[in-house]
């Protein structure tokens, strides 16, 4: 049986089309989306459809920008099959909807606009037809963004989708595991209780008088802004619950199948903010044997210090991921450390790693290595562009920038012209700066004084060996074979100006010693830009990590090694970390 459908509004399509008899007739003219004033029923007066065989059917519009392969994955692993859409017929049909917006608002209103599927998508929604809207899904139904705008949304939800503000001393984007506030009736929200949920955004909505009947969800970045909506049958939500594991899972589970029995585990800490991220690394590259292997380095030397001189094997990457995934992880980065040596579209061993990691693994992936404009031996030219996308079609929510983003910001540095060319300006213009870590590996070079060189220059906590009290840090290429002619804090403000939404620093030195994070460096470094900044190399205690979120302002730490080890368990650290009184997802 049909869920009850609500009184129309006519401000969202305006004149209606005959949008049910022919497809076709979806590509005509648009008129002006307007704010609708909706008049849903309540929906205790809903009725629930009954089971039949399309209810394990879902609909999908994948418009084909970033990731939607964590989203498939995860109806899949909730036991649903997917049909894609295809036309705009395909909307109106369908039993129910779920639109995972990926990218930018401009680019994704110009696909609905072209296809007629805004039409399909706005009259879909009149009637009160069970949708999920996932992130941009959720941006898209309102007014207007002022992402390289303002520009026109289709109007079902009054307000405008703007930027965070930066000046009130938060770092943008929005990275990582928040808490949600949760309103009366929320549904699907019902499993979610005081656990956080995973968030990767740059413009949000807020709050007003005009929306708040709408607002299922708020929650708190500088500010507070909507987390979720939901009228009737119809629901959005900001953030990502095919990225916010067992519990983003649950509210997929409840969308789809809003009788499902609650899961909610007691929970002995309640969310309250934004928490620090613990995040597992896996390095990653073919042995002797051409078998894909994680390793991992002695300041980046990953082979063994034995007559065979193997590279170090550390366990098989797909299975140490998804266990990193059950103990808690709240990121899982796959660095394929050969990568600048190859074609990355050639290494099929790593983007099937990716792929089927991400069958069962449902926290933000990011890999890096290799990510550039390339020619291959026959002569094909491929821009980064199309590296980054192989990468976002197989898995990867994030995607990491190393020598390529080194050589933009020294053309910058040099110039201080944008040419819009680089790979990290141009994968940050199509999926968002979001989407965007820059790797930075930097090697400590001691001085005596501070304008002995042309770069930033600190004094630093531990003197050099001939009794040295400042150092500055050279960046590297290649895996830390090359050093260039640019500072660590030169290359991270050129890299935040060129579309950088978040650092992973990295430090030589450090690598592999189980000393301590450079908190020197990492202070240095999250003082200097106002995106997140991931302090790498060194950790091995759980000490260490607490040590780096109470000294600097860094937004997650990350581990390889004590964690491929066995030596320290990723339990053990965030359990440390709350004794410490530092926010952590649990």
């Amino acid at each position: 049986m049909e869920a009850t459908t609500a009184a129309p509004f006519s401000s969202c399509v305006t004149p209606r089309q005959n949008l049910s008899s022919s497809p076709s007739s979806l590509l005509l003219s648009r008129k002006k989306l307007g704010s609708a004033n909706l008049k849903f029923k309540s929906p205790r007066s809903l009725s629930v459809r009954a089971s039949s065989a399309s209810d394990s059917v879902v609909t999908l519009l994948d418009y084909g920008a970033g990731n939607v392969r964590s989203i498939r994955n995860a109806l899949r692993h909730l036991g649903f099959s997917i049909k894609d859409v295809k036309t705009p017929g395909d909307i109106l049909n369908a039993d129910r909807l779920i639109f995972p917006g990926v990218g930018a608002f401009a680019p994704a209103m110009d696909v609905l606009n072209k296809t007629g599927m805004g039409e399909a998508l706005c009259t879909y929604i009149e009637n009160d037809r069970p949708f999920l809207g996932i992130c941009l899904g959720l941006q898209l139904l309102f007014d207007f963004s002022e992402e390289n705008g303002p520009v026109k949304g289709l109007g079902v939800i009054p307000g405008t989708v703007g930027r965070f503000d930066s000046s009130a001393g938060i770092r943008v984007p929005h990275i990582g595991w928040n808490a949600l506030q949760v309103g009366k009736d929320s549904e699907i929200l019902d499993d979610v209780g005081s656990r956080h949920v995973y968030f990767v955004h740059s413009y949000r909505a807020i709050p007003s008088n005009e929306n708040k009947d709408w607002i299922s969800s708020t929650c708190h970045y500088g500010e507070s802004f909507i987390s979720s909506i939901r009228k009737g049958n119809v629901h959005a939500v900001q953030f990502h619950p095919e990225k916010s594991g067992e519990v983003g899972l649950s509210v997929l589970r409840r969308f789809l199948d809003p009788k499902s029995p609650l899961k909610q585990k007691p929970m002995e800490r309640k969310a309250s903010k934004l928490a620090k991220r613990v995040i597992a690394c896996l390095d990653v590259r073919t042995n002797d044997k051409g078998d894909l292997v994680v390793t991992k380095g002695d300041q980046y030397d990953v082979r063994e210090q034995s007559n065979e001189n193997e590279v170090r094997n550390l366990g098989k990457p797909v299975d140490l991921a998804g266990q990193y995934y059950k103990d808690g992880a709240d990121e899982i980065s796959f660095l394929n450390i050969t990568g600048f040596r190859d074609f990355p579209l050639g290494d099929l061993p790593m983007i099937q790693v990716l792929r089927y990691t991400s069958e069962n693994v449902f926290v933000p992936l990011t890999v890096g290595g290799g990510i550039r404009d390339f020619t291959d031996a026959t002569g094909r030219y491929y821009s980064s562009l199309e590296v980054a996308a192989e990468y976002f079609r197989s898995g990867a929510d994030k995607i990491s920038i190393g020598s390529d983003a080194v050589y933009a910001a020294e053309e910058f540095v040099k110039s201080g012209v944008k040419t819009g060319k680089s790979s990290l300006e141009q994968i940050s213009r199509v999926y968002g700066n979001q989407a965007v870590v820059v790797s930075i590996d930097p090697r400590r070079v001691y001085v005596n004084h501070p304008d002995d060189v042309p770069y930033k220059v600190i004094r630093v906590t531990n003197p050099g060996p001939n009794g040295e009290e400042y150092a500055w840090y050279q960046c590297t290429v290649s895996g830390g074979r090359e050093g260039r002619p640019i500072g660590a804090y030169e290359l991270a403000k050129a890299v935040e100006e060129l579309g950088a939404g978040e650092i992973l620093l990295n430090c030589i030195d450090c690598d592999g010693q189980g000393k301590g994070f450079d908190t020197d460096l990492v202070k240095l470094i999250s003082d200097a830009v106002g995106i997140p900044v991931i302090a790498s190399s060194g950790a091995g205690t759980p000490e260490h990590f607490s040590e780096v979120f109470e000294t600097t302002n860094a937004s997650a730490a990350l581990a390889a090694g004590i964690f491929h080890r066995k030596e320290v368990p990723i339990q053990s650290v965030k359990e440390h970390l709350l004794e410490k009184s530092i926010e952590v997802r649990m």
